[in-house]
């Protein structure tokens, strides 16, 4: 491809829009070049000194078809006036001669070899970026912790051991149960995290309670980088209105006609949230989300869905409807036994009706459970017993729950290692095989460390009697929350008669050093609160609520966060403190009580949490005397919901019924402490009744050390690498990201002015901070962490893969041993093997690139000159002298190629039969390890088994189908 003197008739090829297929010269001048595109319908002006464009010439052996689409393979090619003909023979044998100017313009060259030759040649550190991007690709495809490393969590062992349990399962359908403060959200966000990365699920539903919607929305956001939709009435309506038509472009006379029905909004984004009570109240609106087609349902607070075999509610037979829809099914709640075994049981059932279906026989099963978590203690205990021997009552456990054959290989582990091996053994077959460990995961504070404690600060405040009576002729919420109150009362601001403003203003200045939190009830009073101490106290505050846009909250906390030039106190509203986590503060000050034990857990819950450093410090303002007293004595002595995590404080609540709401306002001293006495001798009940059952076999499962710990390790070893941050260094200078140093780990990214694309994908429009450190980033909300597995990332490799991006390159060498002019061929082979995203089979392949460095003597140099060395040695040519290299040196080019790529066809059939041997072990390995569990364990599911050998037999067809294609090529030429 030369740089040609244009002709009218001549077929050129833009070197910028290659889409545009083959152009035909249709006007020149001495200053202007005029190309038509047939194919696209197209035409470009362009300067004729230093157009874009490269001369497409045909060689002998090319296959060529003319408009009508009679191809011939060229056996001549003759020039006249500057304008190609190609003589050549058809397939039937016939000659044939076609004129360049006939030549079929639907032309796409795509392929390494097609664009070399047609002159569309890269920059060598395009070439180099596709390498690494390819590299990386498959390597981390091939981790095990591949789905688990983007998101932005700590990595504790309890949640790791249930990700990586449940997000390995074939349409996973389980309960997530863990205690408050141990994070189901997190596990469940991990599960859907891997399971969209991998590509088992396309679709996802997540159906919660309305005031935990938008918290959910920022959790997936910031932790997981799930860009959710959440759909309400409102939004289903917006999205088809007659609004959104415009009437002009409509032809005459036509009626609009808008049919409900056929406009499904649960089928306009691949990731939704909506409440439980939108659904229950819409039956129609139920019946689309039924019929969108779903790969996974997660339902929050699953607890509140009400069952007894006569009368399942509303809301439960709506989500069975969508479980029984939807292939995988994730249900959260963090006390699956607080209302009892029928409960639990309708819990089990929505997961699989098929074995949790009589609800006696459930119970019977549960009971016989008893006795095995009470001596499964016993059995751990014997692990420093030196006698080599089980005891005959912990034979006599191990013969009741496991098989003869199993028994006796333990009986042999003992004598032949030792006693503490083969109770290990034990304890991880009773695991496999009893209980529903495989549907139900539940960790307590009890087996999990980490948390601090809790203590209670109660701050009486006096009212005179006049305030106090006039106090309790409101209402219930109007005493626990007496903003208006007091300005009716004192006809002044609220702000200048509540004493809880000046004691929370006194407290504030004599801590100064301490970040403190403040939540209150309504975004009214958090904006008043905080205006009123930054105007009128001068401290340095920051206020939170829901009616602030995401970044807004991202600013706030931000600035919170911020210890050196930050703001002391953050006030938060109710709602707009949900899905945030201040770990960071050991200071909360809880304006006012809610009524709703779990509201207030939820409140606790911002700062205790796993990886908060100090005590927490619970401050609760409160008039002596009032309403606000008898809740706070309620929720300390009664249910101890201020300084022990509290699960069961609604269930309680339940319990004591209307005497609670009546006995917190009109009951006297007397039937204030009845009610508290109550209140304490059923929690007592209740929570010695949780604690039984299967909780000590559950917790094992639900988390274990050993599993937990490769997987963090390997997370570990990921986030030490420092590919990620030399990678996006390359892609933004590659793509014209404009980048700002903004820490040591982290950077500013923003659209630059003159980018390569339009739009690289994960990349904001107005710019985004990033992060590689996973400790920053769990530190600032405001900062992005950055992995293989971020947005940004992935986009960036599949803009780069999935095009002709850097697959061609000519460039020069100077290095001494070799000598100059010597001409060589770099080219990188990729494994491809076409199959569903699902199957997973990147992992498999192993290496995948093959890449070859050939000299013009057929010696391959790859193993001496490894592509990073030799991309830092390598030399830029200009696009014309490189097209002007090609041209010359085809033929030898062209047999340098085919060399490459007879060396690297021997390697493609060790690579596929490793393959195979690797996916056959692996899931051959699970398929009877499910059949054998099946026999003990009524849990495993046939179509479980069935789906393993299936998914085996279909990896084998895809696998052996793959071959070694070339990818890219790169032109060395040594100087």
């Amino acid at each position: 491809m030369s740089k040609t003197p244009f002709m009218i008739g001549q077929r050129w090829v833009s070197e910028a829009e290659a889409e545009l297929g083959l152009g035909i010269v249709l006007e020149m001048s001495e200053r202007q070049l005029t190309l038509s595109f047939p194919a696209s319908g197209e035409r470009r002006t362009y300067a004729t000194k230093g157009a874009p464009v490269s001369r497409v010439r045909y060689q002998v052996g090319e296959r060529v078809s003319n408009q009508d689409g009679a191809t011939i393979t060229i056996y001549e090619v003759l020039e006249q006036n500057g304008c190609l003909a190609y003589q050549g023979n058809t397939d039937s044998g016939d000659a044939l001669l076609i004129p360049e100017f006939e030549l079929d313009s639907f032309v796409q060259f795509t392929t390494p070899r097609e664009r070399l030759f047609a002159g569309q040649i890269d920059k060598h550190k395009d070439f180099t970026l596709r390498y690494q991007s390819l590299n990386s690709y498959f390597k981390h495809r091939q981790s095990p912790a591949f789905g688990l490393a983007g998101p932005r969590v700590d990595l504790l062992p309890h949640q790791m051991t249930i990700a990586r349990q449940v997000s390995r399962r074939h349409a996973p359908r389980v309960l997530l149960a863990d205690e408050v403060g141990l994070g189901k959200t997190i596990e469940a966000g991990l599960i859907l995290h891997q399971q969209l990365q991998s590509g088992q699920v396309q679709r996802a539903l997540v159906v919660v309670p309305q005031s935990l919607q938008h918290q959910w929305l920022v959790e997936m956001l910031r932790r997981f980088n799930l860009s959710f939709t959440l759909l309400d009435e409102e939004r289903c309506q917006s999205l088809w209105s007659l609004d959104d038509i415009d009437p002009s472009l409509l032809p005459d006379n036509e009626e609009i006609v808008i049919d409900e029905a056929d406009d499904n909004p649960f089928e306009s984004a691949q990731l939704v949230i909506c409440a439980l009570d939108f659904l229950v109240a819409n039956p129609n609106r139920q019946q689309q989300a039924l019929d969108a087609g779903w790969d996974m349902l997660l339902v929050d607070e699953a607890h509140h869905l009400q069952w007894s075999p006569e009368a399942p509610s509303p809301a439960y037979q709506c989500v069975e409807a969508l479980a029984q829809a939807i292939p995988s099914c994730l249900l959260l709640t963090a006390t699956p036994e607080q209302l009892g075994l029928e409960s639990h049981f309708a819990r089990l059932r929505l997961l699989d009706p098929d074995r949790y279906h009589d609800l006696q026989t459930f119970i019977a099963e549960e009971s016989s459970y008893f006795a095995l978590n009470r001596e499964l203690d016993s059995l751990l205990a014997a692990r420093s017993d030196s006698s080599g021997k089980f005891a005959p009552e912990h034979w006599q456990l191990l013969t009741d729950y496991l098989p003869a054959s199993t028994c006796e290989h333990l009986q042999t582990l003992a004598q032949s290692e030792s006693l503490a091996a083969a109770i290990d053994k034990a304890v991880a077959y009773l695991l496999d095989q009893h209980g529903t460990g495989r549907v139900l995961f539940r960790n307590t504070r009890n087996s999990v460390a980490g948390f601090p404690e809790r203590q209670l600060m109660p701050h009486p405040l006096v009212l005179d009697d006049e305030a106090l009576m006039a106090l309790e002729e409101q209402s219930l919420e109007a005493q626990l929350r007496p903003e208006t109150f007091w300005e009716t009362h004192t006809g002044d601001d609220w702000l200048l008669s509540d004493p809880r403003v000046e004691w929370l203003t006194e407290l504030l200045k004599a801590n100064r050093r301490q970040k403190t939190l403040v939540i209150c009830a309504s975004a009214d009073t958090a904006l008043a609160l905080e205006l009123h101490l930054r105007l009128r106290k001068g401290l340095p505050t920051s206020v939170f609520h829901e009616g602030m846009s995401l970044l807004e909250r991202d600013r706030a906390a931000a600035y919170f966060a911020d210890h050196e030039d930050g703001a002391q106190v953050l006030i938060c509203s109710e709602i707009g403190s949900e899905g945030r986590n201040f770990q960071f503060a050991q200071d909360l000050v809880l304006f006012d009580l809610p009524l709703n034990p779990d509201l207030l857990e939820q409140r606790i819950g911002r700062l205790d949490r796993i990886g908060q450093k100090g005590d927490i410090r619970l401050h609760v303002p409160y008039y002596e005397d009032s309403v606000q007293e008898n809740l706070l004595n309620w929720y300390h002595q009664g249910i101890n919901a201020f300084e022990k995590t509290c699960a069961i404080g609604q269930a309680v609540k339940l319990h004591v019924g209307e005497d609670f709401t009546r006995v917190l306002s009109d009951g006297d001293e007397s039937e204030v402490a009845a009610l508290i006495k109550t209140t304490r001798t059923y929690a007592k009940d209740l929570t010695e009744t949780l604690q039984t059952g299967r909780d000590r076999l559950l917790e094992m499962n639900s988390c274990q050390p050993a599993l937990a710990q490769s997987l963090i390790a390997e997370l570990t070893r990921i986030d030490s690498e420092t590919g990620v941050d030399d990678y996006l260094d390359r892609v933004c200078d590659a793509f014209g990201v404009e980048v700002e140093d903004h820490g040591e780990h982290s950077q500013v990214l923003h659209p630059g002015n003159h980018m390569r694309v339009s739009h690289v994908p994960g990349l904001l429009d107005d710019g985004m901070t990033v992060t590689t450190s996973r400790s920053e980033a769990l530190a600032r909300d405001d900062m992005q962490f950055l992995t293989w597995e971020h947005p940004l990332i992935r986009g960036a490799q599949e803009l780069i893969i999935s095009g002709e991006f850097g697959n061609t390159a000519v460039c020069t060498l100077k290095l001494p041993p070799l000598k100059p002019g010597t001409l060589m061929v770099e080219a990188v082979f990729v494994l491809k093997c076409t199959a569903p995203t699902q199957l997973q089979l990147p992992k498999y392949l192993g290496d995948s690139l093959v890449r070859v460095l050939l000299d013009d003597k057929g010696k391959d140099l790859a193993a001496v000159l490894e592509i990073g060395k030799l991309s830092q040695l390598l030399q830029k040519v200009s696009r014309p002298q490189a097209q002007e290299l090609v041209r010359h040196a085809r033929p030898a080019l062209t047999e340098m190629v085919n060399q490459a790529e007879q060396k690297v066809r021997p390697q493609q059939e060790t690579l596929v039969a490793a393959a195979v041997a690797q996916m056959h072990g692996e899931l051959t390995d699970e398929a009877e390890r499910l059949k054998a569990l099946a026999a003990v364990n009524p849990n495993i599911h046939p179509d479980e088994i069935r789906y393993w050998e299936d998914r085996r037999e279909q990896s084998r067809g895809f696998l052996e189908s793959a071959t070694l294609q070339l990818d890219s090529v790169r032109v060395i030429m040594t100087v």
